[in-house]
């Protein structure tokens, strides 16, 4: 198992970003880490609570992705998704959005379920960057209800494998590379021990506590795994964690929304967004979020 400086390559806190009508923690990506295998970005959203009613303002209005898989997993609260597929579909606790944007994709997440009463929102989206010859793929979403992700049992840990595979297990949700990301409820007291199944690994502390190779993790922060390191995880307390990583997919460049082995693609994806070649939502036509200054 080792010392700390043996299984933790790196320690990220979330820094907190303002999206308007919330702040959220970015954790992905860091000054000193970019990705962690697939993984590109992560936002953790809450908890808070919204006040009723629920402003407009605080829905993300249309916006455009491409070469990347969107993640959306929630503890509390709900969310609508609308894209320009025509999908309309609304995520609460346990659930997973995955959007695929491949070539090119819009989308809004609104708070309609929550507009009159308000009410606790927590939840976490990640963004998985697609392997070079998926980055052109047609877009396309998928949703999973609670009954149709795996979810099993270890001494003292619940485990919910949202996608790829670990412990001994395969999730249903379909990826586009090997990878892993998992919600793991650990009891105080809980020892779990990290498998090496992947070259990167990270496991990021939702609230609680974890003891890893002599060294404390709290909440809102990450720790990046050491190649190779099977690190034994203990609860300190009641701990919500994920573990996500995977197979790298190479060098990707980042601007706004858009992720691309080549930086010539998202001048590209620019200029799509600008002069209307990515659609929007059918039921959201009217508004979208223009390209950030500088763009």
């Amino acid at each position: 198992m080792g010392e700390a400086g043996e299984v933790i390559e790196l320690v990220i806190p979330a820094l907190e970003r303002d999206l308007g009508g919330f702040r959220v923690g970015r954790i992905l990506p860091a000054a000193r880490r970019r990705m962690v295998g697939p993984f590109t970005f992560l936002d953790h959203l809450g908890p808070l609570v919204l006040e009723a009613p629920v402003p407009r303002s605080a829905d993300v209005r249309p916006h455009p992705h491409i070469g990347l898989s969107t993640v959306t997993y929630l503890f509390e609260g709900e969310m609508t998704h609308r894209d320009s597929l025509g999908i309309e579909q609304v995520i609460r606790p346990g659930e997973v959005n995955w959007m695929t944007a491949g070539r090119g994709i819009s989308h809004s997440e609104r708070f309609d379920g929550m507009r009159t009463r308000g009410g606790a929102l927590h939840g976490l989206q990640a963004w998985v960057a697609l392997p070079e010859v998926h980055e052109e793929d047609d877009p396309s979403f998928e949703h999973y209800g609670r009954d149709e992700l795996q979810a099993f049992e270890l001494p003292g840990v619940s485990v919910c494998l949202i996608a790829g595979s670990a412990f001994g297990a395969t999730s249903r949700v379909q990826t586009r590379s090997p990878l892993v990301y998992a919600h793991l409820e650990m009891q105080a007291g809980a020892l779990l021990e990290l498998p090496a199944d992947y070259p990167e690994r990270a496991l990021y502390v939702v609230s609680g506590s974890i003891g890893v190779g002599g060294s404390r993790v709290v909440s809102k922060s990450m720790i990046v795994v050491r190649g190779g390191a099977t690190p034994q995880l203990s609860a300190r307390e009641h701990s919500t964690v994920m573990l996500l990583g995977g197979e790298p997919v190479g060098q990707r460049f980042v601007w706004w929304n858009f992720v691309s082995s080549r930086r010539e693609r998202i001048e590209q994806a620019k200029g799509d967004w600008s002069e209307g070649r990515i659609p929007l939502p059918p039921a959201d036509s009217g508004e979208w979020i223009p390209l950030p200054d500088g763009g």
